[in-house]
């Protein structure tokens, strides 16, 4: 049942980061546009909107494997329980975040190194 929350817990994520991206990609349309006009290629748009997607992924494995480990702590404190903990899950909480955060960006990065920039500096 966790398992399954868990991966709950992924789609909902991944999805709200692709949002995010996709809205990001359409208030930054001139920006995006200024950009390529002065010499970026679709190359570096599509690098940068990646890596905001993956830093928003790591982000959010960081934050959420600390809550984890605090709630585990805390309810083992609690209850004068010894806490057990896979000590790999915290490290790799951060590596799945922004893989999740690189397969859900990659949309939305490549919507915006489509963009012309003459089209873009338009909006």
């Amino acid at each position: 049942m966790f398992l399954l929350l868990g991966g709950l817990s992924l789609v909902v994520g991944a999805l709200s980061i692709a949002n995010i991206m996709l809205v990001g990609v359409m208030e930054r349309t001139p920006e995006i546009g200024l950009r390529r006009a002065v010499g970026a290629t679709r190359a570096h748009i599509r690098k940068q909107f990646l890596f905001e997607s993956a830093s928003l992924g790591v982000v959010g494995g960081v934050i959420g494997a600390s809550i984890g480990v605090l709630i585990v702590v805390g309810v083992s404190w609690y209850q004068v329980w010894s806490p057990v903990l896979d000590p790999l899950a915290p490290l790799l909480a951060p590596l799945i975040g922004g893989v999740i955060g690189l397969l859900s960006g990659w949309y939305p990065a490549s919507r915006a190194a489509r963009l012309e920039p003459v089209e873009a500096l338009r909006h």
